[in-house]
């Protein structure tokens, strides 16, 4: 019955109305289609849906277990395996995390079937969001219609379906990134394509040919081939002109510069960082990067851009992932610390005031560093000058 779960999912797109349905949200001003495929094309978008994914995908992710102000990880629960170590027979959880977030980046929503057994999730199979349709019921319940690649289309429950969305409007679809930010992209894929034809077609600078005689048909045809073959695009740029008739050259094109064309770019890249708020040093513009404000910029990045992601996905986790006996105890958490793994001076500068102020003892510390415990390791430590018995005696 479910063999074509396992199956990869593509909407079928058969006739020239299913086709023009699909690419009518995707047009734009400039005449640009921009898809998912065609916006990953553009390097800024890449960069940004990359950095976005890898950041949450180096994460661990842990399930815990409350009771009362104890809290411990869950390390034989089923979904705690899921999330931190593979949700599914072919991908790790690393892996998993990359695509759930490139999903919301590109589509805005990320579904995954649930393989179930003994009420308990076994396996996340991811489907992909274009072959899913959902659908809110008259009786609030929610369904989801997913097309397989043979052009079977059956209809799942919340039961069988995990559902990760974007920021929404209706409170089931999330808004897909790339169709409202279309026009911004697509002005950037037109100026890296007017780039692109710049050097491919420009020969040494563009200008003209000028003599004073009438050249014959013969004569100009010669001429015309002899010059594309020898002068245009990159790899003739520099190369000597051997004229005669009395041909002169003259340039007559503009700079880039004086067309704006450079700073129509610069300014793209920064409109499109603004749309997945990504911090535009981490896309290698570090025009307005220095040492003073680039930690800010990387806690800013944190705090406005991953945060969100991971709230959504630890929430969606507690929701679709747990039975609903679990939920009241039990919590998924993203470790954001993780971050910090490249900064040793920060991560012991972090260190020396957790065990300082009696958060930490140091053997949390060295379990953090995967370092083995040592005696006498496990006291937490409390300042002199913050004692509730001030006037108690050296030797009590």
């Amino acid at each position: 019955m479910f063999s074509s779960l396992f199956r990869k999912e593509t909407q079928i797109l058969d006739t020239p109305e299913k086709i023009a349905a699909a690419l009518q949200d995707y047009q734009t001003v400039t005449g640009q289609t921009v898809t998912t495929s065609r916006a990953m094309q553009m390097s800024t978008v890449f960069g940004c849906v990359r950095v976005l994914a890898e950041s949450v995908g180096m994460l661990p992710c842990k399930l815990y277990q409350e009771a009362g102000r104890e809290r411990e990880v869950a390390n034989n629960h089923k979904t705690h395996q899921l999330i931190s170590v593979a949700p599914n027979g072919y991908m790790t959880a690393q892996e998993f995390w990359e695509l759930l977030v490139t999903c919301l980046c590109l589509r805005g929503n990320f579904y995954a079937y649930k393989v179930v057994a003994l009420g308990q999730v076994q396996e996340l199979l991811p489907i992909n969001p274009g072959s899913v349709q959902p659908k809110l019921n008259d009786d609030w319940t929610v369904s989801y219609e997913v097309t397989f690649k043979s052009g079977q289309t059956k209809t799942l429950t919340q039961d069988e379906i995990w559902h990760v969305r974007l920021f929404t409007l209706d409170g089931l679809n999330g808004l897909n990134p790339i169709a409202y930010a279309r026009q911004a992209i697509a002005l950037g894929l037109s100026t890296e394509e007017h780039g692109s034809r710049l050097f491919t077609n420009g020969a040494v600078t563009t200008g003209v040919l000028k003599t004073e005689q009438t050249l014959t048909d013969e004569a100009f045809g010669r001429l015309k081939k002899q010059f594309h073959e020898e002068h245009a695009g990159v790899a003739n740029t520099y190369k000597p002109m051997i004229l005669e008739m009395g041909l002169d050259w003259k340039p007559i094109s503009l700079n880039a510069e004086d067309s704006q064309f450079l700073e129509t770019r610069k300014y793209q890249r920064d409109e499109i960082c603004a749309i997945f708020r990504v911090p535009p040093h981490l896309v290698a513009n570090l025009e307005k990067a220095t040492f003073n404000n680039v930690e800010n910029l990387g806690l800013a990045f944190v705090n406005y851009s991953l945060v969100p992601y991971l709230t959504r996905i630890e929430h969606r986790i507690k929701v679709g992932l747990l039975k609903q006996a679990d939920q009241g105890k039990h919590y998924a958490k993203f470790n954001a610390g993780a971050l910090l793994r490249g900064d040793l001076k920060g991560r012991y500068d972090s260190y020396g005031k957790g065990i300082q102020w009696g958060i930490l003892s140091p053997n949390d510390c060295r379990e953090n560093e995967d370092m083995n415990p040592r005696p006498g390791g496990d006291i937490y430590l409390t300042p002199m000058n913050m004692t509730t018995n001030p006037e108690a005696t050296d030797a009590d």
